[in-house]
């Protein structure tokens, strides 16, 4: 058994709606308040021990007391946001990945999680806590027992259920095959056999669409901002806000839709080749990059995005867990130099050389399967 999330569209009526932007509300509302409360605490007692997730939803009926209306969240969704608010700390102190930050309104992006009571009626409806019965599209079929159900609303203003669903995989067979992998910009992938996965420019597909609307939202920014001012220099009893411009709205959305689809092709495209992968090979070694670090060349920083590496090498590590396969994560550091047939370091190649020829050996080498090969041998 295996924890697996499928992410279903649902299609809630007006009144679910509005209770899913409520929910989202009462969640908001508790993780700012538990935020403040810790840090205020830290800051009045340094040495006080740090609140676990138990602690914070022991808190949750006093602060129900005194704010009634938080009654009417759904209960696990505030255990959900407490969990969520411990680990954000905890990867701030482990990994220094910043702060906790307050949350608005004003996010895109909206979500909450429950944990209980989610079960599907048939293949087109759902049951959610608080919700009732809503409608759904899935592409496949959903088997399996259901643990969670996070309820998201995107920047695209569609709603989405992603469940958290533990569930049989059928293993693939063995291959006793291992590979090395060498991520690129020109090819994404080149493995140690020779075989070049070609890298697909998605965000340049629909460059132009969006690079439209994008123009067309900065306009209408700078024409509402203007309104805006006006409003207040003029001391309007109730001055208009973004919110309030259509065109605006009807623009950053437009935005959104076409970020998403680059989103998705990308990410549809990623989840075909390390599929193919797993299916192919036993032992999968890839170099540990950092792209983080090779986005500062400024001139290659785009193209590095749209790689998605991390994407990459998180989907070959669950895809591993799930049907018995080895992922190894290796040292890149000089799999470029090294000769992959005597070991020889030739030093440094400006990326420009692409092919090279081993002085000691002769061996003549393509430089991406070259450091696959060292990869492999890693």
């Amino acid at each position: 058994m295996v924890l697996k999330g499928i992410k279903l569209r649902i299609y809630p009526n007006a009144a679910q709606q509005l209770k899913i932007k409520l929910n989202f509300g009462y969640n908001r509302f508790v993780w700012n308040q538990m935020l403040a409360m810790m840090i205020q605490r830290y800051e009045n007692n340094p040495e006080a021990p740090f609140l676990n997730a138990f602690a914070l939803n022991n808190l949750l009926p006093a602060l129900k007391m005194e704010y009634i209306w938080l009654k009417e969240a759904e209960s696990t969704s505030l255990q959900s946001t407490n969990h969520d608010l411990v680990e954000a700390y905890k990867r701030f102190f482990k990994a220094h990945k910043g702060f906790p930050k307050f949350k608005s309104r004003k996010f895109l992006k909206q979500s909450y999680q429950s944990k209980m009571n989610i079960r599907l009626i048939d293949k087109y409806h759902l049951k959610l806590p608080k919700l009732g019965i809503v409608r759904y599209k899935c592409g496949r079929k959903i088997t399996g027992k259901i643990k969670s159900a996070t309820i998201r609303l995107s920047a695209t203003k569609k709603f989405y259920a992603i469940l958290l669903i533990d569930t049989d995989i059928n293993q693939l067979n063995k291959t006793n095959q291992p590979v090395g992998i060498d991520l690129g910009v020109s090819d994404l992938m080149i493995t140690s056999d020779g075989k070049k996965y070609p890298t697909v420019r998605f965000d340049k597909l629909l460059a132009d669409r969006k690079h439209y609307w994008e123009r067309k939202l900065a306009r209408r920014r700078r024409q509402a901002e203007k309104e805006i001012a006006w409003d207040r220099h003029n001391q309007v009893v109730e001055p208009r806000t973004l919110a309030d411009f259509k065109n605006y709205q009807k623009a950053k959305i437009m935005v959104a839709k076409y970020s998403e689809k680059i989103a998705n092709q990308r990410n549809n495209y990623l989840h075909q080749l390390t599929k193919q992968l797993v299916t192919n090979y036993d032992v999968i070694k890839i170099e540990d990059l950092k792209a983080k670090n090779l986005m500062k060349n400024h001139s290659l920083a785009r193209a590095i995005a749209n790689q998605a590496w991390r994407k990459l090498r998180l989907q070959l590590e669950y895809k591993c867990i799930w049907y018995g396969k080895e992922l190894k994560v290796v040292n890149p550091y000089k799999t470029s130099q090294l000769c992959s047939n005597c070991g020889y370091d030739d030093g440094k190649h400006p990326l420009e050389i692409r092919e090279w020829t081993c002085p000691q050996c002769q061996t003549h080498h393509d430089r991406d399967i070259n450091a696959a090969r060292n990869i492999l041998q890693a």
